[in-house]
């Protein structure tokens, strides 16, 4: 498991930093990067795909 700072408890500017690196994950439309962001065992719902885990979302997002 990686630890990735800022960790909690977060102040405004740390909360908002965490929030910017979620947001630069995703706009880089790069899955590994992506699922990082999430837990491992995250659940997504996506119409009627249900991806479980970061290998799930990985590969959703890779097509």
């Amino acid at each position: 498991m990686t630890i990735r700072p800022p960790l909690p408890p977060f102040t405004l500017e740390t909360a908002e930093k965490k929030v910017r690196m979620a947001e630069d994950a995703w706009n880089s439309r790069d899955p590994d990067r992506v699922v990082h962001v999430y837990t491992e065992d995250t659940r997504w719902r996506n119409r009627a795909e249900f991806p479980l885990g970061r290998e799930q979302v990985r590969a959703f997002l890779q097509r």
